[in-house]
């Protein structure tokens, strides 16, 4: 009897204990709870820091007991992911709503660090709003929902009429080939040998720059792709690779780009967007379509001039075959982590911070092609800048990065393979064969094809 009696005091004290950590683990009706949000922030890009702390007060207001703690970091695209994924290895430093780039998805999925939000997006009127393609950057191999994207973006070649007029170049410029663009940089060059003729970002130290705003645009120009979507394997061996690495090395050999030691200075955009295109010092650069959020009023290098000195390219196929035109799109979304304790507390901010207005506020500010359709109609947006329509209307021609787990790799053997080409330090071949050989050691033979 004893013994029972001591076995029944004892089960009482665990159901106890499991009933006050039951209790304890449930908000009290006057605890305060919080909601972590992590994001970029640099001194060019602030429109997210806006709409944070828009939404973050009008979150607040409507949700008493519940503060929104904004934390920016300050750091670019590369060094932004590295200090997120350190964030995300501990529940206690995890954010709740974080910025993400939109091809770290599914690696990010893979690595246990995004919330999926089917349920809960089911439940969002507003959703429907969101342009099919863009909902497809938030997906997981699994095919659910992991992030909501805020906007997308295009590539183009932005010029200055001006230097381009006082080589003899006629306005508006529309090169048709490579050989045109290489044609037109020479002209540059005679006319102006103190000029940067035309700019494409290389090397490791641009990091996606380089590839998107750069080799790629090359390399699907030609046809060949990265990545081959119907065998689900890397394309190895092509020769569109191999051009694309010549037509770097023509461009750098020939000193009609940066010089290699500004191409591999991380910082070689701010330059170009704040120093060379405004001042007359640059012919053009291949960037996306938010160039004008830098120059616009309230931007990081505010140029009232930009919209009559500047114009817009499309970047055209290897030998102009069809479409005649190429362009890369990218974009970023905001998700839930996957160790918030608050996910439906998470999920309602993230709403509040995508809503129409705060989306038309981001695109306007960032320059972004809108991804809600609702957005993309507002008289606003279309009247953002004098080159919405143009840089929007490459989304007919435009790719996206292979969305797969092992693409952050591959894209840096990429970025190396460029790097030794314009440095010089291998031939276009050599490069292309040690990308292969990456290639082949990062992801295994059964996943490569050889076109």
């Amino acid at each position: 009897m004893r013994r029972r009696a001591r076995m029944g005091a004892a089960l009482f004290g665990v159901l106890a204990l499991l009933a006050s950590a039951a209790c304890s683990s449930q908000p009290q009706a006057n605890e305060k709870q919080a909601i972590k949000v992590v994001y970029q922030k640099t001194d060019s890009f602030t429109a997210l820091d806006k709409v944070f702390k828009d939404a973050k007060q009008e979150f607040e207001a409507a949700n008493a007991g519940v503060t929104v703690d904004l934390q920016p970091i300050q750091a670019n695209d590369d060094d932004y992911g590295t200090k997120l994924a350190l964030a995300q290895r501990s529940p206690d430093t995890a954010p709740d709503v974080f910025y993400e780039d939109t091809f770290k998805v599914r690696s990010d999925v893979d690595a246990g660090y995004l919330l999926k939000l089917d349920s809960k997006l089911a439940t969002w009127s507003d959703w429907s709003t969101f342009n099919e393609g863009a909902k497809a950057a938030g997906r997981g191999d699994d095919g659910g929902i992991y992030a909501v994207p805020l906007g997308t973006d295009t590539r183009a070649i932005w010029y200055n009429k001006t230097v381009l007029r006082k080589a003899g170049i006629p306005v508006p410029w529309q090169p048709k080939t490579w050989d045109d663009i290489l044609s037109a940089a020479r002209k540059l060059k005679a006319a102006d040998p103190s000029l940067v003729p035309f700019n494409m970002y290389a090397g490791k130290a641009t990091g996606e720059g380089t590839v998107m705003q750069g080799f790629y645009e090359l390399l699907y120009g030609t046809g060949s792709p990265l990545y081959s979507e119907s065998d689900k394997k890397w394309v190895l061996g092509s020769k569109g690779f191999t051009d694309s690495l010549q037509f770097l090395k023509t461009l750098y050999d020939e000193k009609l780009a940066v010089d290699p030691a500004d191409a591999l200075d991380s910082n070689v955009w701010k330059k170009v967007f704040g120093e060379w295109l405004p001042q007359g010092k640059m012919g053009a650069t291949v960037e996306g379509s938010y160039a004008p959020s830098f120059w616009q009023k309230g931007g990081s290098y505010e140029w009232p001039g930009y919209a009559q000195d500047m114009g817009v390219a499309m970047f055209p196929t290897q030998f102009g075959q069809d479409p005649g035109r190429v362009s890369m799109s990218g974009g970023w979304a905001l998700a839930v982590g996957a160790k918030t304790k608050n996910a439906d507390l998470a999920f309602k901010f993230l709403t509040t911070a995508m809503s129409k207005k705060n989306a038309l506020a981001f695109d306007v500010n960032n320059s972004q092609i809108a991804v809600r359709t609702d957005v993309a109609s507002d008289p606003g947006y279309q009247a953002a800048n004098p080159f919405v329509k143009d840089v929007s209307n490459l989304v007919d021609v435009t790719h996206f990065r292979p969305a797969t787990a092992d693409y952050p790799s591959i894209s840096l053997a990429v970025q190396e393979a460029t790097e030794a080409v314009i440095t010089g330090k291998r031939s276009p071949a050599e490069a292309a064969a040690d990308y292969d050989a990456s290639v082949r050691k990062l992801v295994g033979d059964a996943k490569v094809i050889q076109k």
